[in-house]
């Protein structure tokens, strides 16, 4: 009996990507058809401007190339991506948004599915890609937040108007194969990429819901005009189910919980992680809104040149708003390979979650 090494299944983000929609609606915009102004939205928001769909553009299309690019920055096939997790809630095709990434990225050997858990929805499929990778046969998952809220949003209500915006990002997430020195019989094994258990991508995570704040933040299905008609329809059946109301917030409770649990999330994923506030390099928030960034921030005494926000350009684009952000940050030179990166979405559901990662 000798040292030998026992292989265990660890994961790595290696590319992202993101697109968004050309038309942008500032906030000077919106102040010509609802009582608002760029003051006011920038100073309790820290928006100032959004990105919607228009024309013929199409939240698919949005993900097919944030999809793309995401491929494009790893250098993997299309074809050997194994795994394609489309987290979104508001896909085009009521049976979900996966399946139009696989066929039009070209994913032609993969299984994929959708995810909704509304604005934490790409920290669960994160995670889920990372769960996948360590049961073993997966090697390339490639995990989509993508949401079109805008279609949902009341454009007179400027308690929600002034929040939300379209958008689509990717990241790819690989496997590699960490090894631990023990004592014991020498193994055989295929290495996908080796290394070594510290330098696993997925650190540590913690995902929590409260199904009873979900009142606080909704979008209910409506019946509204959906009814089918007598000619059509058959007495005693349910209603078709078409329509779905606009979206409905609680502001005021949606931000205490936010500012409650957001911080504590991520100081659990930090305790499983092993790791201090201080080991982290960047802190990629959900971008709801800055005061919940800046709130988040102060709690962990993270300083904000650590702190990465996009917010103002795009607004809440729900659950691409993460993935979004970190494309933005690692294409313009922020964040670098060997970075810790604290990120932590939130919203609906109550759902909220945060993962403590390690890039390239």
């Amino acid at each position: 009996m000798g040292n030998c090494r026992v292989v265990g299944m660890g994961s790595k983000l290696i590319g992202s990507g993101s697109a968004t929609p050309s038309l942008c609606i500032s906030n000077d915009d919106l102040s010509k058809f609802v009582e608002t102004s760029d003051e006011w939205i920038a100073a309790r928001t820290g928006i100032r401007n959004r990105r919607v769909l228009s024309g013929g553009e199409t939240l698919g299309g949005l993900s097919v190339k944030a999809a793309q690019r995401a491929l494009e920055m790893a250098q993997v096939r299309p074809e050997d991506v194994d795994l394609v997790l489309f987290c979104t809630s508001t896909p085009d095709d009521l049976f979900g948004g996966a399946g139009q990434v696989l066929a039009e990225v070209g994913c032609t050997n993969a299984f994929g599915f959708d995810i909704t858990a509304a604005c934490s929805g790409f920290i669960v499929g994160l995670i889920t890609a990372t769960r996948f990778i360590k049961g073993g046969g997966i090697q390339n998952v490639l995990v989509v937040g993508a949401d079109a809220l805008s279609q949902y949003v009341d454009w007179t209500d400027r308690g929600t108007c002034i929040l939300f915006g379209d958008a689509a990002g990717a990241v790819l997430v690989q496997a590699v194969v960490f090894l631990y020195s023990l004592l014991g019989k020498t193994l055989q094994f295929v290495v996908l990429q080796s290394c070594n258990a510290d330098e696993d991508g997925l650190l540590g995570f913690c995902v929590q819901s409260d199904g009873h704040g979900q009142k606080h933040l909704h979008c209910s299905s409506s019946n509204a005009d959906s009814i089918l008609s007598k000619t059509n329809g058959v007495p005693g059946f349910p209603p078709k189910k078409t329509n779905f109301s606009c979206i409905e917030m609680n502001g005021k409770e949606v931000f205490r919980f936010a500012v409650r649990c957001v911080p504590q999330s991520i100081e659990k994923a930090l305790e499983e992680a092993g790791l201090p506030a201080s080991s982290i390099d960047w802190l990629l928030l959900h971008q709801a809104n800055q005061r919940i960034i800046d709130a988040a921030a102060s709690r962990l005494s993270i300083p904000s040149e650590k702190v990465i926000s996009n917010l103002a350009n795009y607004g809440n684009t729900s659950a691409a708003s993460i993935p979004l952000a970190l494309d933005e940050a690692v294409r313009g030179g922020k964040v670098k390979a060997g970075d810790i990166i604290a990120a932590s979405g939130f919203g609906a559901g109550l759902t909220w979650g945060s993962a403590i990662v390690k890039w390239g």
